[in-house]
């Protein structure tokens, strides 16, 4: 594998203005700022798919990391047949799975019982809270802690399908492809997942799903100068 260099350049546009597909060819030829904004761009989502396997946010931050040195030191491989998000997240899916795996072995649940299929359930909806005083700021922070307790209390695989569908809004299809099993079985693995997170949380709690896992601010911008770093190592 050829590491590619990481040269500092110019743009007249500012990277985070492009989209992805103009910024990877920048990306294979080393440009810094073509590079950390693909970073900043998809960090949210390597973070929380990295994070729904591995349950630890070291841990995922070092997945995170990991699956960016294996994607711009091959991004010549990247052919642009799917957007590069679902490239990325997969290669961060793979890392997360690959290090469960090197620490236990797994057990599927291909055959949990297909009953519910059909009924797919609904995503958890909680009302938004106005951002309006420290009181209501605080409570926000307190509900988004117990709802990703919730979540890391989830079974292994049902927590993997509900992170991808409802935290990180992917479709049914496109989460199924990404965690290898067949469609049907996303479904009932989802269903359970929000079945169980139901029962577990009380109504009463408010908050979105799009708060959980925060990646951003200054630890976004600290994974990009951590890739930037290990690129010029391999230099």
């Amino acid at each position: 594998m050829t590491a590619i260099p990481v040269p500092v350049t110019r743009h007249r546009a500012l990277p985070s203005a492009l989209a992805d597909a103009d910024l990877v060819p920048l990306a294979k030829m080393g440009d810094e700022p073509a590079i950390r904004a693909i970073i900043q761009r998809h960090n949210q989502r390597l973070f929380r798919t990295a994070r729904a396997v591995i349950r630890n946010d070291a841990e995922a931050e070092d997945v995170v990391q990991a699956a960016y040195i294996k994607a711009f030191t091959s991004l010549a491989t990247f052919r642009g047949e799917a957007e590069l998000s679902t490239w990325l997240t997969r290669i961060a899916l793979n890392e997360a799975l690959g290090r469960v795996r090197a620490q236990k072995n797994t057990t599927g649940l291909e055959e949990i019982d297909m009953q519910a299929t059909s009924a797919g359930g609904q995503l958890l909806q909680f009302p938004t809270l106005p951002a309006t005083d420290p009181e209501t700021e605080l409570s926000r922070s307190q509900a988004r802690h117990l709802l990703e307790q919730a979540v890391d209390e989830l079974p292994d695989d049902f927590r993997a399908i509900f992170v991808l569908r409802d935290v990180e809004g992917m479709s049914t299809d496109e989460a199924a492809s990404h965690l290898g099993i067949r469609p049907e079985t996303a479904k009932t693995r989802l269903h359970r997942a929000r079945k169980m997170m139901r029962q577990s949380i009380e109504k009463r709690l408010s908050g979105a799903f799009s708060a959980l896992f925060p990646f951003d601010g200054a630890r976004c911008a600290f994974m990009a100068d951590r890739v930037i770093a290990a690129l010029r190592q391999t230099s």
